[in-house]
């Protein structure tokens, strides 16, 4: 008898996005309900979208950036960001020096896509990030052969929102793992420390924290061992988000089974050889949304520090509304900065993705 095998039809590869397309046709106008509302908010779209192209494009003022041109404007007035671009930049800085946090901000901007790359990951990476941070502030202060000291009461702007982002972040990570490692450490001592540490932070909002070690740190020590306000702001920021990392990490350790650490345990590693090549890798690859969350929370968190009196990027660009010349275009200004975070946020968003991706794509 001769068997019939009977093959399963091929899929068509144009079946996929047909479905797809009937599944938003579906829910955009599936019911009367659906579809009215489909209408009205696309009539709302559509017509707010012209008005915003109107007045952001078609009748705004770009050049020459003088204040003449934006009171003839019917739109908006993009000529005073184009006027004010360096000081909304880099706050007080020196003008004739703005070329240090110029470079500054290149060169931090240009590691961070860098180290995207997966191949780039390593000890080099490393070193290139230590060279760069010492780089960053022999720019930023001077003092040395060929470069004017300026000191950290004139920084402003999107360098003090790079640095405190990068050098916080970077500094927190490890000892959030650190500290996440403490908490789930044997040694009582040890895990009530790590216990009071990030909970007494975590209780408190990082304003009270900022005011602490702006006003109250001054009054506890002597002004010899005192830093200034930036680099207290910066140890701020960095035990801040060390906390709030801390247990992002420990939920990815406790995500983990039992098994992989006993399985380590078996193979003859130490305590440190698991966490470093076993428990650590896989903890961290689990909570990847949720320290991604973090991050781009305390990269709009250092807007906070002008409360304490530094330049940041939104402090700069209030005081560049400050000039009586102008009409104080505040929305054009605001919409520019939120750009600039917006740029950050996202890029930091999709590159998360793409770890993700990674880690499925591996498994």
């Amino acid at each position: 008898m001769n068997a019939v095998a009977l093959a399963d039809p091929v899929p068509d590869a144009r079946a996929a996005p047909v479905a797809k397309r009937r599944s938003w046709l579906k829910l955009l106008f599936g019911t009367p309900l659906n579809a009215l509302l489909t209408i009205i908010f696309g009539m709302a779209i559509a017509r707010m979208s012209v008005w915003l192209v109107d007045w952001a494009i078609i009748n705004a003022a770009f050049f020459p950036a003088e204040p003449a041109s934006c009171q003839a404007a019917q739109g908006a007035c993009w000529s005073f960001v184009i006027a004010k671009h360096s000081q909304i930049l880099f706050g007080i800085y020196p003008p004739e020096e703005r070329w240090r946090p110029a470079l500054v901000c290149l060169l931090l901007i240009g590691l961070l896509i860098y180290s995207v790359r997966p191949a780039s990951w390593g000890p080099r990476l490393f070193g290139l990030w230590v060279a760069a941070i010492v780089a960053v502030f022999v720019l930023m202060l001077g003092g040395v052969p060929g470069l004017t000291f300026v000191p950290t009461a004139l920084w402003g702007g999107l360098p003090i929102t790079l640095i405190l982002t990068v050098v916080a972040i970077g500094a927190a990570f490890p000892l959030a793992i650190m500290l996440a490692l403490a908490r789930r450490s044997k040694l009582p001592a040890v895990s009530a420390l790590s216990v009071l540490f990030i909970e007494t932070t975590r209780a408190l909002p990082l304003l009270s924290i900022l005011f602490i070690a702006s006003i109250m740190l001054p009054l506890l020590l002597p002004e010899a061992l005192l830093p200034d306000k930036f680099f207290r702001a910066l140890l701020a920021l960095l035990l801040f988000a060390a906390a709030y990392m801390a247990e992002v990490v420990r939920g990815g350790l406790q995500a983990l089974p039992k098994g992989q650490s006993e399985a380590a345990e078996a193979l003859g590693l130490s305590y440190w050889q698991r966490q470093r090549l076993i428990i650590l890798p896989q903890a961290i690859t689990i909570v990847i949304p949720a320290l991604t969350n973090t991050i781009i929370v305390m990269i709009k968190n250092t807007s906070l520090v002008l409360v304490v009196g530094l330049f940041d990027l939104v402090s700069s660009g209030k005081a560049a509304l400050a000039d009586p010349s102008w009409s104080s275009p505040a929305a054009e200004t605001y919409l520019f900065i939120a750009a600039i975070y917006f740029i950050l946020c996202f890029g930091f968003g999709r590159f998360a993705d793409s770890l993700e991706r990674r880690r499925k794509v591996s498994r």
